[in-house]
């Protein structure tokens, strides 16, 4: 048991090489059989994952021999980390390498929506000259409010500082974290003063369904909403609601309501009405959870892990 890490998900090589050169012996499984997984967990030291399964509870029942948990991403919803911590199993996450990736895509998706590109670029393709109608906004001068101000949620704050706009962030569980490029508010400040709201957050009880109908209402200005948190921050529905209404004027989803667990695909039996009115919207660009998914954030994240566990284990 002792010495032996468990990968279930793919991951940059370089985690794999580093932890052998550390003195680890490493074992896959690929699969998608939860019960393999259980049965494979008591000879294993460390546990490698991405989201292909839930540690919960019972999972981690099975795991007397676990000493570590190693997301390869930042959420850590997937995991029961209050089960994983009274076992004395300590869980590890990678925000650090994906914070740069998570940020350029979120400047990305917002400069796309407000200069129309991609409708632009389907008309051109289909010789069609549109100026007037395709006549963007700029970010300068906007107030650009991060609801989160983490790794993620500073490292958006760093790549706006160039653009010339007033950034406001609110975080319910940090002080202090004010700067040269951003100003720490409160919510009531964030709904009198938004234009752009940019969500930051992790998936918890308590901001599951945190951007619906009541939340959206108390803007005081037509809103554009950008979410590269978790999609189930939103409530699909109530956006698109007051995106037909108006009151929001435009929405850059990487992530969606319906995703599954392992975020590789939609669930096609659970689509409403409400997703069929979000990808028929020229209003709302979309992309498939990938905004901290680039070749370099991959290896980034096997870094930072390759350290994290050099720390726990002594084997620096």
């Amino acid at each position: 048991m002792k010495d032996r890490v468990l990968f279930i998900d793919t991951t940059h090589p370089l985690l794999e090489r580093e932890l052998e050169r550390m003195g680890f012996n490493c074992s896959h499984y690929y699969g998608k059989n939860r019960q393999e997984v259980l049965d494979l967990l008591p000879d294993f030291e460390g546990v490698v994952i991405r989201s292909k399964i839930k540690l919960d509870a019972e999972a981690l029942s099975h795991a007397g021999n676990l000493r570590f948990i190693a997301r390869v991403g930042a959420g850590m919803e997937n995991i029961d980390t209050d089960t994983a911590e009274s076992k004395g199993i300590i869980c590890l996450n990678a925000p650090e390498g994906n914070r740069d990736a998570v940020g350029e895509h979120a400047v990305g998706m917002l400069l796309v929506l407000l200069n129309h590109l991609c409708r632009a670029d389907a008309e051109v393709r289909k010789g069609v000259w549109i100026r007037e109608g395709n006549r963007g906004t700029e970010i300068m001068g906007k107030t650009l409010a991060i609801i989160g101000y983490g790794n993620m949620g500073s490292a958006f704050a760093e790549k706006l500082s160039g653009f010339g706009a007033k950034v406001i962030a609110y975080d319910k569980y940090k002080s202090g974290y004010g700067s040269s490029i951003v100003r720490e508010t409160g919510m009531n400040e964030v709904f009198e003063t938004a234009d752009i709201l940019s969500l930051h957050v992790p998936l918890t009880e308590e901001t599951r369904g945190l951007v619906n109908r009541e939340y959206l209402a108390k803007f005081r200005k037509p809103l554009i909403l950008i979410n590269t948190a978790r999609g189930q921050c939103v409530n699909t529905s109530d956006l698109m609601d007051a995106i037909e209404a108006g009151t929001v004027s435009g929405a850059a989803l990487d992530v969606l309501e319906y995703e599954k667990l392992s975020f590789e695909n939609l669930d096609s039996e659970a689509l409403p009405d409400a997703f069929r009115r979000l990808i028929s919207s020229d209003k709302v660009i979309l992309s498939p959870h990938i905004a901290g998914w680039t070749h370099e954030s991959n290896e980034k994240m096997a870094r930072v892990l390759v350290e994290k566990i050099g720390k726990i284990t002594g084997k620096q």
